[in-house]
């Protein structure tokens, strides 16, 4: 998969057929979007494309009125971070990213010059497909009804999707950071379609878990919101063949620095080998409790002791639940195999 920062050099431009959004999380919703726009993009012989934004355009507008003076001013917090956004985008087939910086010049275009000279000129799109609620453009201004008008003279299908929902309710990114909030993990999963989890790059960092008994694999988080908060049951993927569980934090460390920088710190049971600067993704379970400071280390070191004891103690259930069930459903096979065959004649 092709990636560009905002829109292809002129050189490595070609017609596409595109969509457009921030994508966070990637849910089912976005999922239904990119397998539609494949299928009409394959009907025409038309690479898929993908716009996305970074930052999101709300955290832009947030940072705006915190600076000028409204501290109250919150954005969405992020589901995902721009690699695992990336990595969902190449795992549903997309060509091509196209990531625009979402910054003054960006929020200031007009609709029409949005469609000018990113739509058409930038990224040469043939086939346009939305979702019902998308808006574009300075203040908002464009929508569905105004690209209606501007397709055909731009050279370019378009076309909608209606909103994908789940149990009458619509599926959004909203919906999972609430569920994510209320660490509602079974009910993120199904709207994300795929267990919730984080990627990145195991980091060095202070030791400070290792000295406390805990050793802890550390991932940096590349924003200020993330959409869960605390300490974690989770498993870790891309150490070994299966994934290895465990206990992890996210947050700023409360317990041993004042305003720390976002970290996922996981402490894995039973695994004890180099894992600096391997990818990894952390999968997340069950929440434990939220962050909090302790009065010392020590302190610190039994509510760890504590936390790993919770997760293992679940991971046990768990195991203890998926033999019992294996067992039912073996045993529900073996009389059904047992069964004496019904006489054609007394068949109902």
């Amino acid at each position: 998969m092709e990636i560009f920062r905002r829109q292809p050099p002129p050189d490595r431009r070609r017609p596409c057929a595109l969509t457009i959004g921030n994508f966070d999380g990637m849910h089912v919703g976005h999922r239904a979007v990119i397998a539609m726009l494949r299928k009409n993009a394959h009907a025409r012989g038309l690479p898929v494309c993908v716009l996305t934004f970074e930052p999101h355009p709300r955290e832009y507008f947030a940072s705006l009125a915190i600076a000028a003076g409204r501290p109250d001013a919150t954005a969405p917090t992020r589901i995902s971070t721009l690699r695992d956004k990336i990595d969902a985008l190449a795992d549903c087939g997309v060509d091509r990213v196209c990531i625009a910086r979402f910054d003054r010049s960006l929020a200031s275009l007009s609709p029409q010059r949005f469609v000018e000279e990113i739509l058409v000129g930038g990224l040469q799109t043939r086939y346009l497909l939305i979702g019902d609620d998308f808006r574009f453009g300075a203040r908002r201004a464009g929508d569905y009804a105004l690209l209606q008008q501007l397709a055909q003279p731009s050279g370019f299908e378009l076309e909608r999707l209606a909103t994908i929902e789940r149990e009458g309710e619509r599926v959004s990114s909203s919906a999972v950071r609430a569920a994510l909030a209320a660490a509602d993990f079974p009910l993120a999963a199904a709207l994300l379609g795929r267990p919730y989890s984080i990627c990145g790059r195991v980091l060095h960092g202070r030791k400070l878990g290792r000295a406390l008994g805990f050793p802890t694999m550390n991932v940096r988080i590349p924003f200020a919101r993330p959409a869960v908060h605390g300490v974690f049951v989770v498993r870790a993927h891309g150490l070994r063949e299966a994934p290895v569980p465990g206990v992890a934090s996210l947050g700023t460390r409360p317990a041993v620095e004042r305003n720390g920088q976002l970290l996922l710190e996981t402490h894995l049971f039973d695994f004890d080998e180099p894992a600096y600067g391997r990818l990894v993704r952390v999968e997340f379970v069950a929440k434990l409790r939220d962050e909090r400071s302790f009065d010392s280390l020590d302190a610190l070191r039994a509510q760890i002791a504590l936390d790993a004891h919770d997760a293992r103690e679940m991971f046990a259930r768990e195991a203890h639940d998926a033999r019992e069930m294996f067992a039912r459903e073996a045993q529900d096979a073996g009389e059904h195999l047992a069964r004496p065959a019904v006489p054609p004649d007394f068949a109902d």
